[in-house]
């Protein structure tokens, strides 16, 4: 079984104590992680030493990091093809539009939104993690996403971050 960490919607200028703590709790059983953008800052990524992450820039990314990182990607993850957007634009229809950019692939990870949601699409598996920065309205707590990978297909489970000590 590959279990996959799933986080998008930052918002932060360099990588903090507190977000590395929160991502390696997130985080510690996961083979992988996905960033589905507006990391804001690159040095968000030195937060997962030794695993690999695949991430994409969003619409409030720095220069720097737009540069650096795609506006949508595909990766592979045994037989499964993951499609990774951060999205743009209103709520209303991102998910049509997010089908007709990622027409291929089996699971679209994606943010912007951030509210947390996973849903079908015929045989498309959609799932946006939410803030990890807990930037929601009205104090929203952040949230992430693992998906799972195994004999039976792909899924997804969404999380609270836990307040830590």
């Amino acid at each position: 079984m590959l279990r996959i960490g799933v986080l998008s919607d930052t918002h932060l200028a360099g990588c903090t104590e507190l977000f590395r703590l929160q991502a390696r709790h997130a985080f510690a059983n996961c083979q992988a992680v996905i960033h589905a953008g507006d990391l804001t800052d690159m040095d968000i990524l030195n937060a997962f030493p030794g695993i690999d992450v695949y991430a994409v820039h969003g619409n409030m990314c720095n220069n720097r990091t737009q540069a650096a990182l795609p506006h949508h990607r595909t990766v592979r993850f045994d037989r499964f093809t993951i499609g990774i957007c951060h999205g743009a634009g209103s709520r209303q229809g991102i998910e049509d539009h997010l089908l007709a950019l990622l027409p291929t692939v089996d699971c679209i990870v994606f943010g912007h939104t951030h509210r947390p949601m996973q849903t079908r699409i015929g045989a498309v598996l959609l799932v946006n993690p939410g803030s990890f920065a807990g930037t929601g309205r009205y104090g929203a707590p952040g949230t992430y996403a693992i998906l799972t990978i195994g004999e039976h297909g792909i899924s997804a489970a969404i999380h609270e971050l836990p307040a830590l000590p």
